[in-house]
């Protein structure tokens, strides 16, 4: 699509929105992780695309695929490229390139329920999240791009789920 193409669809669905605001919220596509053996996993859309994902061959995987940790920066990085991609639209911001990069440090002593030296347990959550981005935009002031990087992480669903700790309904099916 283009950026004007972009900036229509954007456009139609804002006034809709305004609106009917009743019809902005709405269940989003689960996402069904079924074990393939070992610490194999395949996560998959209603759509039909699939993702597999294994873990270290420190950890009993073959290293082979991509983490579930991985995924999760993947899933920051792509949510905030796209939001910033569309926004950059919406805004008539013309970008030549753009490059969101998740990184995060992680203790794996979490993982695998071990307490620290105090005996306090250790999280499994992913520590030291950064984002960094970098893009341009010929005849773009630097000052405008950061305003459209910050109101786009302000608007960007998936860092904003990890900011707000948004909760997690478990359910567990036994039989």
């Amino acid at each position: 699509m283009t950026t004007q193409d972009i900036a229509a669809a954007m456009e139609r669905v804002e006034a809709v929105l305004r609106r009917r605001p009743d019809h902005g919220l709405h269940d989003d596509a689960p996402a069904t992780a079924r074990w393939q053996g070992g610490t194999r996993i395949v996560a998959s859309h209603p759509g039909g695309a699939q993702v597999p994902t294994d873990m270290p061959t420190e950890l009993g995987g073959t290293g082979d695929q991509v983490s579930p940790g991985w995924l999760f920066r993947a899933g920051l990085a792509s949510c905030l490229s796209t939001c910033i991609a569309m926004n950059a639209a919406a805004q008539g911001i013309g970008l030549a390139t753009l490059e969101v990069v998740a990184g995060s440090r992680s203790d794996t002593r979490g993982l695998l329920g071990l307490a620290d030296a105090d005996g306090s347990p250790v999280s499994a959550a992913s520590q030291d999240v950064q984002m960094r981005v970098s893009l341009t935009a010929p005849g773009v002031a630097p000052e405008r791009l950061r305003e459209l990087v910050a109101y786009s992480y302000q608007h960007s669903p998936v860092p904003s789920a990890l900011l707000a700790a948004t909760p997690i309904a478990l359910q567990v099916d036994v039989g």
